[in-house]
């Protein structure tokens, strides 16, 4: 499959990639969407927001649950050579609310149906729950360490089918 502009859908979820209107309201200078969770943005929202540029498949999405954003996940930009071939990275986040209900394992695990490339993320060591969706995902290789401890691990990418 190939990464495109158009919304990846699970089962109950879709990513739709962030808009200029959503950009707008995520840093505060545009109203904010009557669909959003009460507890949207978060931090790290605001913080994903400046990656954002317009029409970049590799770009941040929302994790939208029927009308509802939720949370937010996204690559850290387009695929560079790690040293050893093309990889991304991935983060994402919900609201408080919405952790426990498997959202986070779902979406993650749509948006890297799309792509065969290896996928990196890092989480703090004392971060179970997303240590458990990381590794319900497929990343199974410890990398190595940041200098601030958090632990950077590799999804490989698909064998073939």
């Amino acid at each position: 499959m190939v990464l495109s502009l158009a919304p990846v859908a699970t089962q109950r979820l879709t990513l739709p990639l962030w808009t200029a209107a959503d950009v707008a309201a995520i840093r505060g200078s545009a109203p904010r969407p009557t669909a959003w969770h009460r507890d949207f943005p978060r931090t790290d929202d605001v913080d994903a927001a400046s990656l954002w540029r317009d029409g970049d498949v590799w770009g941040p999405r929302s994790i939208v649950r029927g009308v509802t954003v939720l949370g937010s996940i996204g690559f850290f930009g387009p695929p560079h050579d790690s040293g050893a071939g093309p990889e991304v990275e991935v983060g994402y986040g919900l609201v408080q609310e919405a952790w426990g209900w498997g959202f986070a394992t779902e979406a993650l695990a749509g948006l890297l149906a799309e792509i065969e490339l290896p996928v990196r993320a890092t989480v703090r060591p004392e971060n179970a729950r997303s240590l458990r969706v990381l590794a319900k995902c497929g990343f199974t290789q410890l990398r190595s360490t940041t200098p601030d401890g958090e632990l950077v691990m590799v999804r490989p990418a698909p064998g073939p089918s």
